[in-house]
């Protein structure tokens, strides 16, 4: 297994996962579900017209913190911010209701992926594995 299946398989078994951002100096949190792993690049995605897109767009340094039983992952790195419209048609078979909204109003969504990601799985005293994504 690769290490962004790794990723992919922990926030898939987490459910909800929380993407990290800061605007100015203000650390922003919110929870986030969606992700996506093709060709062994895992992908996020959200509406640029949303306070989240703003702040990883004029701070790239993100982070995700995601919770599964007695152990949490942080996954941190740089948003790099992709324009293909063949991850966009895959984002519309996985979230087809979400597109449909998002198409109603005239909405974008954004897609990205951590560029230089490390990760960590930790319990609540200990480091069980650390790697790059």
């Amino acid at each position: 297994m690769s290490n962004a299946e790794k990723v992919s398989k922990y926030l898939d078994e987490a459910k909800v996962f929380y993407f990290l951002t800061t605007d100015g100096d203000q650390p922003k949190g919110r929870p986030f579900g969606f992700h996506m792993l093709v060709d062994d690049t895992l992908y996020f995605g959200c509406g640029t017209f949303k306070n989240v897109w703003r702040q990883l767009t004029a701070n790239p340094r993100v982070e995700i913190l995601a919770v599964n039983g007695g152990e949490f992952l942080r996954y941190d790195g740089s948003a790099k911010i992709v324009k293909d419209e063949a991850l966009l048609a895959r984002v519309r078979e996985i979230m087809p209701e979400i597109m449909a909204l998002y198409d109603k109003n005239g909405w974008e969504m954004g897609l990205f992926f951590l560029e230089n990601g490390h990760a960590e799985i930790r319990g609540l005293f200990e480091l069980k594995e650390e790697f790059d994504v």
